[in-house]
């Protein structure tokens, strides 16, 4: 018999990901005891060549208020200095850091995932936390009480470099065209959709509890 697995996609630099954090925690704490959570990095800005925030800036401030208005979530003064003044900011988002990051934490708490996304997600839309700095990662590594030597080492590393690649293209194998986006295993190839963006938690809950008494009645 197939145990089930749900599968989180997201990015930590996708803002309705962010305002999808609080539901994902309501999630974990329903169901992560019937079953595993999985939480995969998706990828979202990879670019050739840095970009500068400046390049996304106007988009954002077009749909932040509207995303706080919908999830609830909100987006700190130090995060939207970079947005509101992007001639002066030094970002250049690149989703890869903390994809790599995301991987080295949940090797020591996988049971965490969801917790670890949140707060990235928080350090840098709140917090205003640059997540191509390694720095930006220290706060973290203390709160779950991680080796910062090996931490830091595993961040530069070629290897969990790969590894985070890896997972993008998971993502991709699992045909995630955006995010966040939320899906159910319940056999070697069976898999539901169950968000495709931001969704509210009974929404998500509603969903979830049909597709597993589906599952368990076949």
């Amino acid at each position: 018999m197939f145990n089930p697995v749900l599968f989180y996609c997201y990015d930590a630099y996708c803002g309705w990901c962010y305002g999808f954090s609080d539901v994902m925690k309501q999630v974990d704490a329903q169901f992560s005891k019937y079953m595993p959570i999985e939480v995969f990095s998706g990828g979202m800005i990879l670019p050739e060549k840095p970009v500068h925030i400046k390049v996304m800036a106007g988009h954002i401030q077009d749909t932040y208020k509207r995303l706080e208005e919908y999830t609830g979530v909100h987006f700190g003064e130090d995060y939207l200095w970079h947005i509101n003044n992007p001639d002066d900011s030094d970002w250049y988002p690149n989703s890869e850091k903390p994809a790599i990051a995301l991987y080295i934490l949940k090797e020591y708490y996988p049971e965490k995932q969801v917790s670890f996304a949140a707060d990235m997600q928080y350090a840098l839309h709140f917090e205003g936390r640059d997540l191509t700095d390694n720095e930006s990662y220290r706060h973290l590594v203390e709160k779950y009480g991680i080796n910062e030597e090996a931490f830091f080492s595993k961040l530069e590393s070629e290897e969990y470099k790969e590894k985070a690649y890896y997972e993008f293209a998971l993502c991709k194998q699992l045909q995630v065209t955006g995010f966040p986006c939320v899906l159910l295993q319940t056999g070697e190839s069976k898999f539901y959709l169950i968000t495709n963006g931001y969704a509210n938690f009974d929404a998500i809950n509603t969903r979830l509890m049909n597709v597993l008494k589906e599952a368990m009645g076949k």
